[in-house]
């Protein structure tokens, strides 16, 4: 399929990921997977919401500390997995959230496992997964790209916050919105290594406050800095 012949796919956005890969590099690493254990990735991205990355490791670290195989955590009292989680926030509801997810796939698989899902479409699993509660878009994408190996482009704050300095979608376009767009408008083999530059970009350069325009190598194709130069 020639993407170039997309509805509404972006003249620059080749352009865009060449430079970012130029700057960063990660489509030159070969792919692998996160996890051996689905289950692990989707578990540690459900603690990930609405926290950063060093919380998030901490709760999950010491929950499988505790609790080293999953059948552990779906037999232990709430309340410890509660402070096992609690460096990463909303330790009540996500463990709530676990204990209910780790139900439905014993129910489903007749284990604590996600391995199943491999041999699955693309489709297929992310239907599956959105039947899990508090288990959204990027869960869903995050899951299936680092550790199912499947076609997905997770969205997150800096994803979405790059799409929109690049006027790629509008100001207020949500994620769950920017997701099938950049799913439409970049070839599945860059979906990988795109999304961890655009993420070290949001990270390192093009911060959500004071980016740093200046040290931004493909400044000259974003429409962010071309109508407002160098923040202060």
């Amino acid at each position: 399929m020639d993407l170039n012949s997309v509805a509404g796919r972006p003249e620059n956005i080749d352009a865009v990921l060449d430079g970012l890969e130029k700057l960063w590099g990660n489509e030159g690493i070969p792919p692998m997977l996160a996890h051996e254990e689905p289950l692990d990735g989707l578990m540690l991205t459900l603690l990930s919401q609405n926290t950063n990355d060093k919380n998030r490791d901490k709760g999950f670290s010491a929950l499988k500390a505790r609790f080293p195989e999953w059948y552990e955590v779906a037999g232990a009292p709430k309340e410890e997995i509660e402070n096992c989680i609690r460096p990463a926030g909303l330790a009540n509801t996500k463990s709530a959230r676990m204990l209910e997810i780790l139900g439905m796939i014993h129910r489903d698989f007749g284990d604590y496992s996600l391995n199943a899902l491999r041999g699955w479409d693309a489709g297929r699993v992310k239907e599956y997964l959105s039947t899990l509660p508090g288990i959204g878009a990027k869960t869903i994408a995050c899951v299936m790209l680092f550790d199912l190996g499947q076609p997905a482009f997770p969205v997150d704050t800096h994803v979405a916050r790059f799409c929109r300095r690049m006027e790629w979608v509008e100001e207020k376009t949500m994620p769950e919105k920017i997701q099938p767009l950049l799913e439409n408008w970049v070839p599945q083999s860059r979906y990988l290594g795109g999304h961890v530059n655009i993420i070290e970009h949001g990270r390192g350069i093009c911060k959500a406050q004071k980016p740093n325009c200046t040290a931004c190598s493909i400044k000259d194709l974003c429409p962010f800095y071309n109508r407002s130069g160098a923040p202060d």
